[in-house]
């Protein structure tokens, strides 16, 4: 059997671990969204830079491309015609480095030099060549060392005749090759099998370095590629991610705060209490009230039972007080209400057997019981009386006494439960002038001993017969009990000596032959029906 306690932390715990779940799963969507997000960038960054790059070069080059073919013509001709030309040519292309013309294998006229005569494959072994090549490779005539493109243009069939145009492509390199850290570590220029690397100059091979990437970006005019070298995108996007921290977790705990207002209503006993009452898993049942003196049934008291589907029996003790927390005890009364009047044919019809039902005093606001009453109950038109057993759970203020006057109208009496063990005061007999006061079964269980209870229970009999109320003992289990409270003048009885609550349809067969459920003095008592 589940607790109060029990029940309100197993949904506590419900909630604390939608929350965290949710708040956890927010985390890390929003880490990994941006953990991808910054992985896709840092990519499109890369490719942007490697497009950028060969773009770059290829406008360099676009300009020597145009100009070949006005200086081809000077090919063969006298240096002294062809030098200022050439030089003009040189100073207009401000990225040429020099121009230097070919003819049968020999430079012969160079727009820095002037006239020369140096056999071409002495300075470079691969030309001349019958088709037009691009070189990068080590300057040997003007600034030694350094790195140049050069670019042959052959203007004869047998390729001995043609047009070299140098690039000063280190100074170039270092304006269009800079990496762009933390990205782009190394950037290389690849013409053929020899590489221009920044900062370094013409390298044989490329750079690496474990766990770096490499990605190439070809040109699809000239003859060249570029390599761009850098740390893999996921690397730079974890990096990135602690920075971004902060602010997810804003975002987790928001989105959890939201979870534990959202989850208030859906992940808590009172949705448990509005499920259970919309799937009918209530059930009703009902405990029959002895005369003392005749000992025929009197009538019953209606009490609800819950067992439920998903954490097992539930009971009254610990359901009705979770629900008055949660403002549901109106509804399960509507319920009890109803589930009742519905079933009136399991009990006789009679004026002189009445029907109890328990009701809150919050129940009491604004009339609702009254109009509760009309709707669920005397629909009915039920014969037998019917008695509000106001349970002292709920402090007197919470009562709207103008309600009792539209009660005793509609033939409604009022009795107080429990009375002596709750917010019970003076105040409830002078205001609501009710027909019965119940004993409660602590009061009853201590008869005939010396304690404190049995001498209230003596008090609160003499009150009763002072106000000339009615009285009802609960939890009478003995006979002893029962004589005791028959010779003090107690008019009703209840409790387990006669009946344990049982469903309305088996009240008609206990009704009609009950067992031996009473005795007092060793002698069976046996109810008596009424008609």
């Amino acid at each position: 059997m589940l607790t109060a306690q029990r029940i309100v932390k197993t949904y506590r715990r419900k909630r604390i671990i939608v929350c965290l779940s949710l708040a956890i799963a927010t985390l890390l969507l929003t880490t990994g969204v941006r953990y991808l997000t910054e992985r896709n960038r840092n990519e499109q960054r890369v490719t942007l830079f490697t497009a950028r790059a060969v773009s770059t070069v290829e406008s360099l080059l676009e300009p020597l491309a145009a100009s070949r073919s006005a200086l081809f013509p000077l090919v063969g001709q006298p240096c002294e015609q062809a030098v200022e030309p050439l030089r003009i040519e040189s100073a207009r292309l401000q990225t040429l480095r020099a121009i230097a013309l070919v003819k049968s294998g020999t430079v012969y006229c160079s727009s820095i030099f002037g006239n020369r005569n140096e056999t071409l494959r002495q300075l470079q072994p691969k030309l001349p060549s019958p088709f037009p090549q691009m070189l990068l490779t080590r300057d040997n005539s003007l600034i030694k060392g350094s790195s140049v493109l050069l670019i042959w243009t052959p203007t004869s069939a047998d390729g001995q005749d043609g047009m070299i145009q140098a690039l000063n492509i280190e100074l170039l390199s270092r304006l269009m090759l800079e990496p762009a850290r933390p990205w782009v570590d190394h950037v290389v220029l690849n013409v053929g099998d020899v590489h221009l690397e920044y900062g370094k100059g013409v390298v044989q091979t490329l750079p690496g370095k474990p766990g770096l990437e490499t990605r190439d970006g070809v040109s699809g005019r000239f003859p060249f590629s570029v390599t761009v070298i850098g740390p893999p995108g996921d690397r730079l996007a974890l990096k990135f991610l602690p920075s971004q921290l902060p602010l997810a977790l804003i975002l987790s705990l928001l989105i959890g705060y939201i979870a534990w207002l959202a989850t208030a209503g859906r992940m808590s006993f009172s949705h448990e209490i509005n499920l259970g009452l919309a799937a009918r898993e209530f059930e009703v049942y009902c405990q029959p009230l002895v005369n003392a003196q005749s000992q025929q049934c009197a009538g019953v008291e209606i009490l609800l039972r819950w067992n439920n589907p998903r954490q097992g029996f539930i009971s009254p003790d610990v359901f009705i007080p979770l629900a008055e927390q949660e403002s549901l005890i109106a509804p399960l009364t509507r319920y009890v209400l109803e589930a009742t009047a519905s079933q009136l044919h399991y009990f006789p019809d009679s004026s002189r057997f009445h029907i109890g039902i328990n009701v809150a005093a919050s129940h009491f606001r604004r009339g609702k019981i009254v109009e509760d009453l009309k709707q669920f109950w005397f629909t009915y038109q039920p014969v037998q009386p019917l008695f509000l057993e106001l349970t002292e759970r709920d402090a007197l203020p919470d009562v709207d006494y103008r309600v009792v006057k539209d009660l005793h109208s509609l033939g409604v009496k009022l009795a107080i439960d429990d009375f002596g063990t709750g917010q019970s005061s003076l105040s409830y007999l002078e205001m609501l002038h009710p027909d019965v006061l119940k004993i409660d079964k602590t009061f009853t269980a201590a008869i005939g001993t010396d304690a404190v209870n049995s001498t209230v229970t003596d008090i609160i009999i003499a009150l009763a017969k002072r106000l000339n109320i009615d009285l009802v003992a609960e939890g009478v289990e003995t006979p002893e009990q029962a004589a005791w409270l028959r010779r003090n003048g107690v008019a009703v009885l209840q409790g387990y000596l006669y009946a344990r609550p049982m469903p309305l349809h088996a009240f008609p067969a206990w009704f009609a032959n009950q067992p031996e459920a009473a005795k007092e003095n060793g002698t069976a008592v046996r109810a008596v029906p009424l008609r």
